[in-house]
């Protein structure tokens, strides 16, 4: 039964390819200046695999309380690899942090410069490209831990996250993401499956107002606000 599922993984993740390899060189470098648009076919495509991979049960997802996010930060739990894609196919018109690389490299550059922001820059450069995806009206995910960890772990909330907010003048809604074993973890190959469906668990949080954390100096404020997101995501 594993050798099956691992091979409906490799499956998947070919078709995964596929589709990016598509969208990449026949699609985005027409249409790459029109966000909105980008974001949308992203969403939906992402969509499709993560129900492909719902529907050939190698793992299904517990959502609650996920409501209609609209122009935030989300900061949330990283459990997996593949949890960026969730995300993103379960939140429309979101954006995340990724690695230079991926928007030097041949096969994606076009999709990853379509709506993704590259995070090896300076400080002020990622808040400002940050504040300009915001005041379009797009989400902005962080994993504030950056590190994928389990539900037992608790890896040190960055500053980022709330730098990123403050400057943007945007809220801050948690979202706790877990998984019930391992599942594209850590040194963990994507074939590399559980022998039963891998139930990922979701919970939208309340959301933070920054408007509560103003007042008191850039420091503190920093602060608190990043021990609120680190209260709210671990239950500390």
């Amino acid at each position: 039964m594993k050798y099956i599922r691992s091979i409906l993984a490799v499956f998947c993740f070919f078709i995964f390819g596929i589709g990016a390899v598509i969208l990449n060189f026949l699609l985005f470098p027409f249409i790459k200046n029109n966000k909105e648009l980008c974001s949308d076919i992203i969403h939906n495509t992402w969509r499709f695999f993560v129900n492909l991979m719902m529907f050939l049960k190698l793992f299904r997802l517990d959502v609650k309380n996920l409501e209609k996010i609209e122009n935030k930060v989300i900061v949330s739990t990283h459990p997996s690899f593949i949890d960026i894609v969730i995300l993103i196919a379960l939140i429309p018109r979101s954006t995340c942090f990724v690695k230079k690389e991926l928007a030097h490299n041949p096969i994606l550059k076009n999709l990853v410069t379509s709506i993704f922001i590259t995070n090896e820059v300076e400080l002020d450069e990622l808040k400002s490209e940050s504040k300009k995806m915001l005041d379009r009206g797009f989400n902005v995910i962080i994993f504030p831990s950056g590190i994928r960890h389990r539900r037992d772990e608790f890896p040190k909330i960055r500053k980022g996250a709330s730098l990123v907010a403050l400057n943007a003048g945007k809220n801050i809604v948690p979202v706790k993401m877990f998984s019930d074993r391992d599942f594209l973890f850590i040194n963990q190959p994507f074939y590399a499956v559980s022998d039963r469906c891998v139930n990922f668990e979701i919970e939208q949080m309340r959301e933070i107002n920054i408007a509560d954390f103003i007042g008191e100096s850039e420091i503190i404020t920093k602060q608190r606000l990043t021990h609120k997101i680190e209260e709210e995501l671990y239950g500390l």
